[in-house]
């Protein structure tokens, strides 16, 4: 599994820890990431995924799930959610038609 948000696609980094001395060492800064189940509205099912703590906290701003994948760039999305996002597409666009 690798360390990366499922929701905004943030992953670890790597840059310098410098000290006092001005020495550097690498270091790896990894990502906030938390195990979450989150429900959609328009499915009407619950959703686990591993998103970073600032991605939660966008979630819950732009009002849920559902709102939060309509406005995301498709290439920041894993696979698992690319297809959660085209099932809320599709189920919204059913819900207009009826």
């Amino acid at each position: 599994m690798s360390r990366r948000c499922e929701l905004t696609g943030k992953a670890v980094q790597t840059g310098n820890l410098v000290s006092h001395s001005n020495r550097k060492t690498r270091t790896r800064f990894l990502p906030n990431l938390c195990n979450v189940t989150l429900i959609s509205d328009a499915l009407g099912r619950s959703v686990r995924l591993r998103v970073s703590a600032h991605a939660l906290r966008s979630v819950e701003h732009r009002g849920g799930l559902d709102a939060f994948l309509l406005k995301a760039r498709e290439e920041e999305l894993s696979q698992n959610v690319k297809v959660l996002r085209r099932e809320i597409i599709k189920k919204q666009a059913e819900a207009q038609a009826a």
